[in-house]
């Protein structure tokens, strides 16, 4: 019987944002980690889906009294309706945690609605609360007071800066407790497959160095007799 072939986001479940950011960088891509943007709480499981958009702007007070909240077109609230299932959520706010990006609320019905996580570079109310939910949530910092006294949903689904990393729909976004990388869509699948050779390769360095081995010569792969025991390696391995 033939073995069901792994999809990209399952091979990125198993891969490290470190060793995604080296594959990346291999590539040229040099700044695609979300700058001070952290798990609200780690020990996780990692959160991989693509980008589903909300971009902010400095709130203006004649257009955005707490009344807005009433428009059932507000595009807060339609984004959290709207976002598939599945896919994470990226906000833009501006690198702004002085007023919070969303809250517990709006955190649980994502959850509820099958969405695989939420990350913003500003900060979320209820912090605490967000941290207990079956759901992934990265931020800056904690903020209580409503997004409305700074900020104003103007976009979703759309191009955003999130930490200061450009972040397009459709971009693959994985987390874990060291932060988020933002994959590009077009590359997600040889990046998917580069890096689960990669992490298979840092299985056998790390058994190798907890050995005693020296690295020089063995990471990176530069010595012919490391080499050969590496291949010996994957071989045994692939029989498991």
């Amino acid at each position: 019987m033939t073995a069901k072939k792994e999809t990209t986001t399952e091979k990125l479940r198993k891969i490290s944002t470190a060793t995604i950011a080296t594959c990346l960088f291999k590539k040229g891509l040099k700044n695609q980690f979300i700058q001070n943007v952290k798990p609200l709480k780690k020990g996780k499981p990692t959160m991989v889906g693509k980008a589903y958009t909300l971009r902010y702007i400095p709130a203006r007070e004649d257009l955005n009294p707490i009344t807005v909240f009433q428009d059932p077109k507000h595009l807060q609230r339609v984004a959290v309706e709207e976002c598939p299932e599945e896919y994470v959520m990226v906000i833009d706010s501006r690198k702004d945690a002085r007023a919070a990006s969303a809250g517990s609320i709006l955190a649980t019905r994502l959850m509820v609605r099958g969405v695989e996580g939420i990350v913003t570079d500003g900060g979320f109310r209820d912090s605490a609360e967000i941290s207990e939910l079956n759901f992934s949530s990265y931020h800056n910092r904690p903020s209580a007071p409503t997004n409305l006294t700074l900020h104003q949903a103007i976009a979703i689904n759309e191009p955003i800066g999130c930490g200061d990393v450009a972040v397009f729909p459709g971009d693959f976004i994985v987390g874990d407790d060291d932060g988020v990388m933002v994959i590009p869509a077009g590359i997600a699948d040889e990046v998917a497959d580069e890096c689960t050779k990669m992490t298979l390769f840092e299985e056998y360095v790390m058994g190798e160095v907890e050995k005693g081995t020296s690295i020089v010569g063995l990471y990176p792969l530069t010595n012919k007799d490391h080499k050969d025991r590496f291949e010996k390696w994957k071989a045994l391995k692939s029989k498991e």
